[in-house]
Protein backbone atom coordinates (compact mmCIF):
# COMPACT_ATOMS: atom_id res chain seq x y z
CA UNK A 1 0.00 0.00 0.00
CA UNK A 2 1.20 3.29 -0.75
CA UNK A 3 2.47 5.93 1.60
CA UNK A 4 -0.41 7.19 3.03
CA UNK A 5 -0.35 11.50 3.72
CA UNK A 6 -0.07 14.81 2.39
CA UNK A 7 1.68 14.13 -0.47
CA UNK A 8 4.41 17.20 -1.47
CA UNK A 9 5.64 17.64 -4.74
CA UNK A 10 9.37 17.67 -6.11
CA UNK A 11 9.89 21.88 -6.58
CA UNK A 12 11.85 20.71 -10.16
CA UNK A 13 9.03 20.57 -12.90
CA UNK A 14 10.64 17.37 -14.78
CA UNK A 15 10.36 15.04 -11.51
CA UNK A 16 7.20 16.43 -10.57
CA UNK A 17 5.55 15.77 -14.32
CA UNK A 18 7.57 12.34 -14.72
CA UNK A 19 6.62 11.17 -11.54
CA UNK A 20 2.85 12.38 -12.03
CA UNK A 21 3.03 10.38 -15.78
CA UNK A 22 4.55 7.38 -14.70
CA UNK A 23 1.96 7.19 -12.04
CA UNK A 24 -1.13 7.99 -14.55
CA UNK A 25 -0.04 5.32 -16.75
CA UNK A 26 1.65 2.63 -14.39
CA UNK A 27 4.86 2.86 -15.45
CA UNK A 28 4.10 2.38 -18.96
CA UNK A 29 5.20 5.93 -19.73
CA UNK A 30 7.90 8.15 -18.19
CA UNK A 31 9.54 5.10 -17.32
CA UNK A 32 13.27 6.10 -18.14
CA UNK A 33 15.62 8.81 -17.19
CA UNK A 34 14.92 11.79 -20.16
CA UNK A 35 16.23 10.74 -23.52
CA UNK A 36 18.41 8.18 -21.98
CA UNK A 37 16.72 5.03 -22.15
CA UNK A 38 17.49 3.74 -18.97
CA UNK A 39 15.01 2.55 -16.92
CA UNK A 40 13.73 4.10 -13.75
CA UNK A 41 11.88 3.33 -10.44
CA UNK A 42 9.19 5.84 -8.76
CA UNK A 43 10.25 5.67 -4.54
CA UNK A 44 8.20 7.51 -2.30
CA UNK A 45 9.44 8.75 1.58
CA UNK A 46 8.36 10.34 4.21
CA UNK A 47 10.12 13.80 4.89
CA UNK A 48 11.79 13.89 7.80
CA UNK A 49 10.86 17.53 9.25
CA UNK A 50 7.85 17.41 7.11
CA UNK A 51 6.32 14.48 7.51
CA UNK A 52 5.40 14.85 3.81
CA UNK A 53 4.64 12.09 1.54
CA UNK A 54 7.87 12.73 -1.67
CA UNK A 55 8.52 11.09 -4.82
CA UNK A 56 11.37 10.75 -6.88
CA UNK A 57 12.06 8.77 -10.01
CA UNK A 58 15.98 7.18 -9.41
CA UNK A 59 17.00 4.59 -11.53
CA UNK A 60 16.27 1.23 -11.25
CA UNK A 61 19.26 -1.07 -10.11
CA UNK A 62 17.39 -4.58 -8.86
CA UNK A 63 18.54 -7.44 -7.90
CA UNK A 64 16.63 -10.58 -6.56
CA UNK A 65 13.77 -8.69 -5.60
CA UNK A 66 15.57 -5.98 -3.78
CA UNK A 67 16.38 -2.05 -4.95
CA UNK A 68 19.29 0.22 -4.68
CA UNK A 69 18.30 3.96 -3.89
CA UNK A 70 21.99 5.89 -5.25
CA UNK A 71 22.11 9.20 -3.21
CA UNK A 72 24.38 10.56 -6.28
CA UNK A 73 22.61 13.73 -6.82
CA UNK A 74 25.09 14.30 -9.92
CA UNK A 75 28.94 14.05 -8.11
CA UNK A 76 27.10 17.16 -5.93
CA UNK A 77 28.72 18.26 -2.84
CA UNK A 78 25.87 17.12 -0.44
CA UNK A 79 23.11 14.16 -0.36
CA UNK A 80 20.05 14.47 -1.88
CA UNK A 81 17.27 15.19 0.45
CA UNK A 82 15.57 11.86 -0.07
CA UNK A 83 18.92 10.51 1.96
CA UNK A 84 17.20 12.40 5.62
CA UNK A 85 14.04 10.85 4.71
CA UNK A 86 15.21 7.41 4.58
CA UNK A 87 17.11 7.86 7.50
CA UNK A 88 14.68 9.39 9.76
CA UNK A 89 12.42 6.90 8.55
CA UNK A 90 13.56 3.59 6.77
CA UNK A 91 10.50 1.63 7.00
CA UNK A 92 8.35 4.16 5.35
CA UNK A 93 9.11 3.56 1.93
CA UNK A 94 7.22 2.78 -1.52
CA UNK A 95 8.40 1.41 -4.45
CA UNK A 96 6.92 1.46 -7.66
CA UNK A 97 8.63 0.07 -10.58
CA UNK A 98 5.55 -0.65 -13.19
CA UNK A 99 2.19 -0.80 -12.41
CA UNK A 100 1.96 -2.14 -8.91
CA UNK A 101 3.71 -0.33 -6.03
CA UNK A 102 4.70 -1.81 -2.80
CA UNK A 103 6.09 -1.03 0.89
CA UNK A 104 9.79 -1.41 1.19
CA UNK A 105 12.04 -1.18 4.74
CA UNK A 106 15.49 0.86 3.38
CA UNK A 107 18.92 0.34 4.93
CA UNK A 108 21.79 1.58 4.09
CA UNK A 109 24.60 -1.05 3.05
CA UNK A 110 28.09 -0.20 3.76
CA UNK A 111 31.72 -2.46 3.35
CA UNK A 112 31.08 -5.45 1.03
CA UNK A 113 27.42 -5.63 0.23
CA UNK A 114 27.71 -2.05 -1.08
CA UNK A 115 30.41 -2.37 -2.92
CA UNK A 116 28.37 -5.20 -5.00
CA UNK A 117 25.48 -2.84 -4.98
CA UNK A 118 27.77 -0.26 -6.44
CA UNK A 119 28.99 -2.27 -8.82
CA UNK A 120 25.45 -2.89 -9.78
CA UNK A 121 24.30 0.79 -9.78
CA UNK A 122 27.52 1.54 -12.09
CA UNK A 123 26.41 -0.91 -14.52
CA UNK A 124 22.98 -0.06 -14.47
CA UNK A 125 23.88 3.54 -14.82
CA UNK A 126 27.56 4.05 -15.89
CA UNK A 127 27.51 7.71 -14.87
CA UNK A 128 27.63 7.21 -11.12
CA UNK A 129 31.10 6.40 -11.29
CA UNK A 130 31.90 9.64 -12.73
CA UNK A 131 29.79 11.44 -9.99
CA UNK A 132 31.56 10.03 -7.50
CA UNK A 133 34.23 11.46 -8.75
CA UNK A 134 33.45 14.81 -8.55
CA UNK A 135 32.28 14.92 -5.15
CA UNK A 136 34.09 14.24 -1.53
CA UNK A 137 31.63 12.97 0.09
CA UNK A 138 31.27 9.10 -0.38
CA UNK A 139 27.69 8.66 -1.89
CA UNK A 140 25.31 6.79 -0.08
CA UNK A 141 23.60 3.65 -1.35
CA UNK A 142 20.35 2.10 0.17
CA UNK A 143 18.55 -1.11 -0.43
CA UNK A 144 14.81 -1.63 -0.21
CA UNK A 145 13.44 -4.43 0.54
CA UNK A 146 9.95 -5.97 0.47
CA UNK A 147 8.62 -5.09 3.85
CA UNK A 148 7.06 -8.67 5.52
Amino acid sequence: MPLEGEYEPSPQAWVREQVERYEATGGGEANTLRDTGLPVAIFSTRGAKSGKVRKQPLMRVAHEGAYAMVGSQGGAPTDPAWVANLRAHPDQVTVQDGPEPWDGVAREVTGEEKRRWWERAVAAYPPYAEYQNRTDREIPVFVVERRR
